[in-house]
């Protein structure tokens, strides 16, 4: 029987990263994980939301919560920016019964919702260790890729609570994954490191050395791709690899993949098409 789960695909696949909802909506079939969709869902705000206005933040993510609720589903994302957020922010009204009070009473007033804080959060990467388990993974690779893979984080997973029963600080999760789909594992320094996302048209320079570093670290350790479980540093370390290493003078000429893409093609979804490499950087190699 599938795991069900009420389905938030996070903010940039809807628009400039449409290739996360469809592998995620591919991969999720192969898994046996029922993707239901919620109806008004809107936007976590990313964070940013909530420089200008963190009461509109929680409020918005309250709403989208409830309506999961009224599902009776914990949500699962590919997006580790709407895990995080969405995590935290039920985190805050859960130890602020003060501000659930008035978070849900401005969600009954102005949409008739209201937040119980029953549901957890989860990222795909979550699911397939704990839900769907290691092993029962490995019998549904059907494509596997025996190479050196780098394993991207981002920091927004990396929060005790959210991983589940992986390390916050020297994770393993995305390790087993990997080595479940024929390959091997690269070890780096900067796998939890920031690449700067939210910075990238205000401190451009800043983050094309945030994601630079990233690159090279992993390249320099024999990394031939990289996997990110975090959709918005995926775009940041794919597209402006070029322009970082111009910045910087450091190798980042690396394929760099979504989570969902790469868990995708091990499951036997698009064989002729491992990923939409907006660098356009070949999957093997310089």
């Amino acid at each position: 029987m599938p795991i069900r789960f009420a389905y938030h695909p996070g903010n940039v696949a809807h628009s400039s990263a449409p290739e996360v909802d469809e592998t995620m909506r591919a991969a999720c079939r192969s898994l046996d994980i029922e993707l239901i969709d919620m109806p008004g869902a809107t936007s976590c705000g990313a964070g940013i939301l909530g420089q200008a206005n963190r009461r509109l933040q929680i409020t918005l993510n309250a709403r989208t919560m409830s309506i999961a609720e009224d599902l009776g589903m914990d949500i699962i994302t590919p997006c580790a920016t709407t895990a995080a957020t969405l995590f935290e922010d039920l985190m805050m009204l859960k130890a602020d019964s003060s501000l659930m009070g008035e978070v849900n009473r401005t969600l009954e007033k102005t949409t008739g919702r209201v937040l119980e804080g029953s549901i957890k959060i989860r990222h795909l990467l979550q699911v397939i260790l704990e839900d769907i388990g290691i092993e029962n993974f490995s019998k549904k690779v059907k494509n596997p890729i025996p190479s050196p893979l780098a394993p991207y984080y981002g920091p927004n997973l990396q929060q005790v609570g959210l991983i589940g029963g992986d390390d916050v600080f020297d994770p393993w999760y995305m390790e087993s994954v990997i080595e479940a789909g024929g390959g091997d594992p690269i070890r780096y320094a900067s796998r939890t490191s920031s690449a700067g996302t939210p910075g990238i048209f205000s401190e451009e320079q800043t983050v094309l050395r945030q994601s630079a570093n990233i690159l090279s670290d992993a390249k320099t350790m024999g990394a031939r791709m990289m996997i990110s479980a975090c959709t918005l540093s995926h775009g940041v370390l794919d597209i402006y690899q070029g322009k970082a290493s111009r910045s910087t003078g450091l190798n980042t000429n690396l394929p760099v993949i979504h989570f969902c893409e790469y868990v995708a093609f091990l499951t036997g979804n698009f064989p002729t098409r491992l990923a939409m490499l907006k660098t356009r950087v070949a999957v093997i190699g310089d």
